[in-house]
């Protein structure tokens, strides 16, 4: 009887069973998931919010902030939607102590049906938190929406971008999000040199409905996070104003900014204003706020 071939091992399937086994085992203080989050009727509510909204497509860099070196223009993997302050991908993102002044422009309130969850969340997140990880003054005033799918494009031809590299919120104090649609694995990740941000620290499955928090020096400031896939199985589809694009999960993560640090578009620098301009007159076009920003920058 002829033996058959030793079986190539799957290292990446291993280190994710590994790190579901660790996961298991370690303590959780300031992480915090809660699934089945979201009542019936509040996810009802915030699917119809989320069909009024038109979210649209950034590029990373703009011409007084080009790409660096060895870096060429790029679209995001994603369309988004901000509320409270909108970090536009040209201007860099608000990343302190550096990255503060106009970086986070003032955006459109929250719609009851956020400010409801934010409320929720922050409750939470007290009760979860140490008081030393909680900053004074903190509140959910920011809120990114994502959306993962398949971009579509000439053709008809698919391109999956339903994941999210290794990355930190730079914003202070704890973190929440909201998950719709189809579940993703979501992942902590250490780095014990430059370029090799892949040791597993804890994964999660973010279902449909849930709640997540994390806070605190490992999870907020040591460890990064990423989102490493979406499955395609729960065929919702969602009514939403985009077009070349096929959206299977929707992610609300919400944030905290301090007031002083979120500039009206009016009072962002000319370069500034210039670079973003294009987006504010698209946002504009469905958006009273956004239209009085820029009647506000031209009156100025």
């Amino acid at each position: 009887m002829t033996p058959r071939p030793p079986r190539r091992t799957d290292w990446a399937s291993l280190r994710i069973q590994r790190a579901a086994a660790k996961q298991r085992s370690q303590p959780t203080d300031g992480l915090l998931y809660e699934p089945n989050h979201l009542t019936a009727e509040t996810r009802r509510e915030l699917r119809d919010w989320l069909g009024t909204i038109h979210p649209i497509w950034e590029q990373r860099f703009s011409p007084h902030h080009p790409p660096p070196p060895g870096q060429e223009q790029r679209w995001l993997l994603r369309p988004v939607y901000w509320l409270g302050n909108w970090q536009f991908a040209c201007l860099g993102y608000y990343h302190p102590p550096k990255g503060i002044h106009g970086r986070a422009v003032q955006a459109e309130p929250f719609p009851p049906v956020l400010a409801r969850i934010a409320r929720t969340i922050e409750a939470k997140t007290r009760k979860l938190c140490e008081p030393g990880d909680v900053p004074r003054g903190w509140t959910l005033n920011t809120c990114l929406v994502n959306f993962y799918g398949e971009r579509i494009g000439a053709g008809g031809r698919r391109h999956d971008t339903a994941r999210v590299g290794e990355h930190k919120d730079f914003e202070p104090g704890p973190v929440g999000s909201i998950s719709l649609g189809d579940r993703a694995l979501f992942q902590f990740v250490s780095s014990s040199r430059p370029g090799a941000r892949d040791a597993i620290e804890w994964q999660q499955w973010l279902e449909d409905g849930s709640l997540q928090i994390f806070a605190g020096p490992r999870w907020k400031e040591r460890l990064f996070h990423r989102v490493q896939r979406v499955e395609d199985k729960r065929d919702e589809k969602f009514d939403l104003h985009l077009t070349d694009f096929d959206t299977r999960r929707i992610n609300l993560t919400f944030r905290y900014v301090p007031e002083e640090h979120i500039v009206p578009f009016a009072r962002l620098s000319q370069d500034d204003a210039d670079d973003v301009r294009g987006y504010m007159e698209t946002l504009a076009r469905h958006s009273p706020f956004f239209a009085e920003a820029l009647r506000a920058r031209m009156g100025a």
